[in-house]
């Protein structure tokens, strides 16, 4: 099993690490800390240094009320520190949902395209479909960023979260992109209750049978908060490691984390234990 990206095939036999770049002022977990080029730069090259496979470089917040930022704004966040990134040696993913960003950060080498509206804004399925490599990672999101907490969905989420993702891949595959390329996110913390978060992790099996590579990112959620008691997101670290353990224990083939090298330790041990 190998997810087809611009520059790599990545081997997803062994579950593969994201590494979290935010290059933001405002993100849930580490707004501001790695907001400049140089800071951001450095924070790649220590989450390599703890083992991540995959860097996923975001210059918007898409925490629960975040505003929108602007597509000049955003370039200007982003595209400095792939220019640089890209020299790294690693698979870079870009976690944007603007089809002008995509389009500027594939032109600079990005691997990868991290999509939490699963390219339904503008020309973004078209941009995806036009590039000849490029890996796409498709995630549900219920309603928007900015309300998608207010309202969240009702009932059994499962259902309708697979249907939807199955849909968005049928959607590129018409457009011509090989499945190889296509990861799916179920989208843990966009627009679901807490219970409907976990629903999807006890039965994230069943997503795996969609016949897509999943993503999970569990890292530092609100979520994991409620049930540990822990308001601050950098108190999460614990709770994260074993959500993401869970979830690939479970299928998951990608983790998207913060805590790169706790997350690391992990999964070596369930390594261990995994058959010859």
């Amino acid at each position: 099993m190998f997810w087809q990206t611009s520059r790599f095939d990545i081997d997803l036999r062994q579950p593969r690490v994201m590494g979290i770049v935010n290059v933001t002022p405002d993100s849930f977990s580490d707004g501001g800390q790695h907001a400049s080029t140089a800071a951001a730069l450095r924070h790649c090259e220590q989450l390599l240094t703890q083992g991540a496979h995959i860097l996923d470089i975001g210059g918007e917040s898409t925490r629960p009320g975040s505003p929108a930022v602007p597509l000049a704004q955003e370039l200007e966040r982003v595209l400095p520190v792939l220019r640089e990134a890209v020299k790294l040696g690693v698979p870079l993913s870009v976690d944007t949902y603007k089809p002008e960003v995509m389009q500027a950060a594939l032109d600079e080498g990005a691997d990868i395209v991290n999509d939490i509206w699963a390219l339904r804004q503008g020309k973004a399925a078209d941009v995806v479909a036009a590039h000849p490599r490029c890996g796409v990672c498709l995630m549900h999101m219920h309603r928007d960023p900015q309300t998608m907490q207010v309202a969240p969905m009702e009932g059994d989420v499962l259902p309708a979260v697979a249907a939807f993702l199955l849909d968005r891949a049928r959607t590129l595959r018409e457009l011509g992109v090989a499945a190889s390329r296509i990861v799916l996110d179920p989208g843990i913390g966009f627009g679901k209750t807490v219970a409907q978060n976990f629903s999807l992790l006890a039965r994230q099996p069943e997503l795996g049978e969609l016949g897509y590579p999943l993503l999970a990112g569990w890292s530092r959620k609100s979520s994991l908060g409620v049930v540990t008691g822990h308001e601050q997101p950098a108190a999460r670290v614990v709770a994260s490691v074993a959500a993401s353990l869970l979830a690939v224990d479970r299928g998951a083939r990608v983790v998207r984390v913060h805590d790169v090298r706790e997350t690391v330790d992990a999964l070596k041990v369930w390594q261990a234990m995994q058959p010859v």
